[in-house]
């Protein structure tokens, strides 16, 4: 429930989707998952991963499919929502969506990472509605730390209240 005791709108949504926000992943290392500016919360890396297991692990269009780059992509902006939810106050300080940088373990010559990351994008809308509105930049590297398949950066802009 938000501040004010009744269930915010997003948290309504993703219930209709039957989707579950789960508790903001810890840090891989020694930084912080999220982290507050004036009018902007910047979102540190954030994994597939699920109750502490990195989901899809290797390179797409190499051991993994575009579909499981999808699913990735997918899983690792639950793990965004999560930190969003957490940082403001259940929503209700959080504004929209502005930046979100993919990046994706992807074979050599692999060309599909915009595709990929709509696995997020399209999560972002089905949940945010107007609020999911975002730049987007889709990396290639060949390899992420713990070997995840997809990795996403994202910032959000915050509500003055």
């Amino acid at each position: 429930m938000g501040v004010s005791g009744k269930i915010h709108p997003i948290d309504t949504r993703l219930e209709e989707l039957g989707l579950v926000l789960p508790e903001p992943p810890k840090p891989a290392g020694k930084y912080r998952g999220s982290i507050r500016g004036d009018r902007l919360l910047f979102i540190s890396g954030q994994f597939p991963s699920s109750n502490g297991r990195l989901v899809y692990q290797g390179r797409v269009g190499d051991e993994l499919s575009a579909e499981d780059g999808r699913d990735a992509a997918r899983l690792a902006a639950l793990n965004v929502l999560a930190h969003i939810r957490a940082a403001t106050s259940e929503w209700n300080e959080f504004g929209y969506l502005v930046r979100l940088e993919g990046y994706v373990s992807s074979a050599k010559g692999w060309h599909q990472q915009p595709e990929v990351l709509d696995g997020a994008s399209e999560l972002f809308a089905e949940v945010l509605g107007e609020q999911a509105g975002h730049t987007r930049t889709a990396f290639s590297v060949t390899q992420l730390p713990l070997n995840a398949a997809v990795e996403l950066v994202v910032i959000a802009s915050l509500l003055i209240i």
